[in-house]
């Protein structure tokens, strides 16, 4: 039962890896030709459901936030983990999110009239870069924290091993020192970093900051709950976004 439990986190923390490339290129697109991604957000086919594209891609994408927000919350996690054992809780949410990932691939309905075009080279190639940059720092966001416990691998593995986890200890590493969530701040930069913004990307990228900031409330709750002065304290005097002025 071990060895399955272990090897089922490891398969999803593979299939987790290849969505998030696959990321990269639905986002991306031409910033990556490298890839050749028979699907992105501006070109490929979609749902073909008669009803107005904007509509099919905010369903998708409220989709993922849904699944996201409401499997993160320790009350569903405490009805789930009645269901499946703690030790591979994490990997299900993990395996929950690269469906809805997937779901999202398969019907976005690429949208790719032009909102901005930036023709300058060297412009382009900056946004391109920024782009890269924004990815770059989304998976060192997730060592600095615990990279291998947000996609379940630690779970298992100390499972395995027969070892319980430590208890929750609170540090700010690096990134975490200029903003409370640097992760969010790397996707966003990934987000809106592009030379060309079509209509679908536009949307894209507006659904998602929205979904992050109200994201944030919860998860600063749940974090509050768990280290309590501690990161009251952090959230007074740190940056919640953007490294510059007050916490909010």
């Amino acid at each position: 039962m071990k060895i399955a439990t272990l090897a089922y986190s490891v398969l999803i923390y593979f299939l987790f890896f290849a969505s998030f490339l696959y990321l990269i290129a639905f986002i991306g697109g031409s910033m990556v030709p490298f890839i050749h991604a028979p699907k992105t957000l501006d070109w490929g086919s979609g749902l073909n459901t008669g009803l107005p594209p904007a509509l099919v891609n905010i369903a998708l994408l409220l989709l993922f936030g849904l699944q996201h927000s409401i499997m993160a919350r320790q009350s569903f996690k405490a009805v789930i983990t009645k269901i499946i054992p703690r030790s591979i809780e994490r990997s299900t949410y993990v395996l929950a999110t690269v469906i809805v990932l997937v779901v999202l691939y398969v019907g976005w309905v690429p949208m790719p009239g032009a909102v901005w075009s930036v023709t300058s080279p060297i412009w382009a190639g900056v946004l391109t870069g920024l782009f890269f940059v924004g990815l770059a720092l989304v998976l060192l966001s997730t060592f600095l924290i615990n990279h291998f416990e947000l996609f379940g691998l630690e779970q298992a593995w100390l499972s395995f091993k027969n070892k319980s986890a430590a208890h929750p200890k609170f540090y700010t590493p690096f990134l975490y020192k200029l903003v409370r969530h640097p992760l969010y701040l790397s996707f966003l930069i990934a987000f809106w970093a592009t030379p060309y913004m079509s209509v679908g990307h536009l949307l894209f990228a507006s659904v998602w900051t929205a979904y992050i900031l109200i994201a944030i409330g919860y998860e600063e709750r749940d974090l509050t709950d768990v280290f309590g002065d501690e990161y009251t304290d952090y959230v007074a005097k740190t940056p919640m976004i953007l490294p510059v002025g007050g916490r909010k």
